[in-house]
């Protein structure tokens, strides 16, 4: 009985649905689009704003589409937008156009006015998002829940970036369309590399259903003795580290990773303790997101929102203490997931 009561809770209808969230994308990303149409300055105006339109579409006519041409069509026309976005941003099509830039006085007298309170909506995101996930998450309004219940965690990100907004525009007496058309600007200044989370996603999926986690066992087996403890150890966190640099993500190098060299080799093959392992294995993946730049989101992102002048300088100072979080980690992992 609970199990059907839990199915009909996950279906039921939504305000903040995963549909509407991906209709709010694709608006703002058509806003975007707009704008850079209308920036004659731009050097690069008709390449990037189709880079941006064919990310854009897919959140705006994706459930549409298959309605009317069907999944096999849509998946089609999918595939090959995202191949036009690589070779867009591989050709160097997507670039910044001209933007209003306050002088150094509007600055500083911005600074004075709002003070500390510049940080207040940064920190209402998380807070308000693990409010409505943990107590919220449940509304109902005759019906309608105003989270989805499939996706609780995005709808109530979506609301809390809604909240802190709307404290954001009374802290600066900004506008709407202001807001909006500063988003540009900072889109645009971190570029192609603003979609490799979700690029990196689906190239994750493509390795899983690869067997690639398979192949990687038998690459081990050709060099590595299968009854070298410590190497299989080295050669997982390593491994973990490198592929995440590669991925950009360490939940797309984990299932990889795991099945071709943690599950056979230390977990059968040693009888090492699933947990911990699988831990520190995470940990190993995440010395790798500090030294990459296909981790966009948390390497270029930073480096764009602090203008600095070298967008690989948050890489460069985290170098050092990934490594040495690298090694440590081997050594933990060494220590603790044998059982003998």
């Amino acid at each position: 009985m609970s199990a059907v009561n839990h199915s009909s809770q996950a279906e039921a209808p939504a305000l903040l649905s995963i549909e509407n969230i991906y209709l709010l994308i694709g608006f703002l990303v058509l806003f975007l689009v707009v704008k850079t149409l209308q920036d004659k300055g731009h050097p690069k105006r008709y390449t990037t704003a189709l880079f941006w339109m064919l990310f854009g579409n897919v959140f705006l006519f994706g459930d549409l589409s298959i309605a009317l041409i069907g999944e096999t069509l849509t998946y089609q026309w999918v595939g090959v937008s995202v191949i036009i976005i690589a070779l867009l941003a591989g050709m160097g099509k997507v670039s910044m156009g001209t933007y209003y830039t306050p002088s150094d006085e509007e600055l500083d007298q911005s600074a004075k006015s709002i003070g500390n309170k510049l940080f207040i909506p940064a920190v209402l995101i998380p807070i308000i998002t693990v409010i409505c996930t943990l107590f919220l998450g449940g509304i109902n309004l005759g019906g309608t829940y105003l989270f989805d219940q499939n996706h609780l965690t995005l709808a109530s990100l979506t609301l809390a970036c809604g909240g802190a907004l709307l404290v954001a525009w009374k802290f600066t007496s900004g506008s709407p369309i202001q807001a909006i058309g500063e988003s540009r600007r900072l889109v645009d200044s971190i570029g192609w590399a603003a979609i490799l989370p979700q690029m990196l996603a689906m190239l994750g999926g493509v390795f899983i259903v690869a067997n690639t986690g398979t192949a990687i066992q038998d690459i081990v087996t050709m060099f590595i003795s299968p009854d070298n403890r410590f190497m299989l150890v080295v050669l997982y966190c390593v491994g973990m580290a490198l592929f995440t640099m590669v991925m950009g993500n360490a939940f797309a190098a984990f299932p990889v990773m795991t099945a071709g060299i943690a599950v056979p080799f230390l977990i059968q093959g040693h009888g090492a303790s699933p947990a911990p392992l699988v831990a520190i294995g995470m940990y190993s993946g995440y010395c790798g997101t500090l030294m990459t730049p296909m981790a966009a989101n948390f390497n270029i992102v930073p480096a764009a929102l602090l203008d600095l002048k070298d967008k690989y300088q948050v890489i460069k100072v985290q170098i050092p203490t990934a490594i040495a979080l690298l090694i440590i980690n081997i050594f933990l992992m060494y220590g603790v997931i044998f059982n003998d």
